[in-house]
């Protein structure tokens, strides 16, 4: 099972558009917030593969009806906690991320709103951010996760966009 991530995409809707493009038989999508009319337009662009995408409310996204947080079962024996993360305190400390995973019976936590790539491993937990698709404050380009999920166990990667994929 293969499962994209994004966040923080901040009205850069082409970014997104390429990503999903080339990723188009992923098994699902999530989206981790601060981007809403994007994911609205991208649901209007695609609309055949609407059911596979999942939309977490970020703290810029003041007036939509999304949840803040979600629980996906993914693959037999991984459930995924999903959140902007702003409510978790993510930029001081994923102490409270992780509890809430552990909580929900989640062996995967994703969370966006540092806009800083980072992929890790604790106390039981995979943990992706897959920085921001716009508008990164870690240096390094714009960027998306990628979780590979099958028998053998979990890979979770972040993709760069080099400066001839995005726009």
């Amino acid at each position: 099972m293969r499962i994209v991530v994004f966040s923080d995409t901040h009205m850069n809707y082409r970014n997104l558009e390429y990503i999903v493009r080339q990723n188009i038989d992923a098994h699902l999508f999530i989206h981790l917030g601060d981007g809403e009319s994007e994911y609205t337009l991208l649901l209007h662009t695609f609309p055949n593969i609407a059911d596979r995408f999942h939309y977490i409310k970020g703290n810029c996204d003041y007036s939509c009806e999304y949840p803040v947080e979600k629980v996906i079962d993914a693959f037999p024996g991984h459930r995924i906690f999903a959140t902007h993360g702003h409510r978790y305190y993510v930029k001081h400390s994923l102490e409270h991320l992780t509890q809430a995973a552990r909580e929900n019976g989640c062996d995967i936590a994703l969370y966006g709103h540092t806009h800083e790539s980072k992929t890790t491993y604790e106390n039981g937990i995979y943990i992706l951010n897959p920085g921001s698709t716009s508008c990164p404050r870690d240096g390094n380009p714009p960027s998306y996760g990628v979780i590979d999920i099958s028998t053998a166990g979990v890979m979770c990667n972040v993709v760069f966009l080099n400066q001839y994929t995005h726009f």
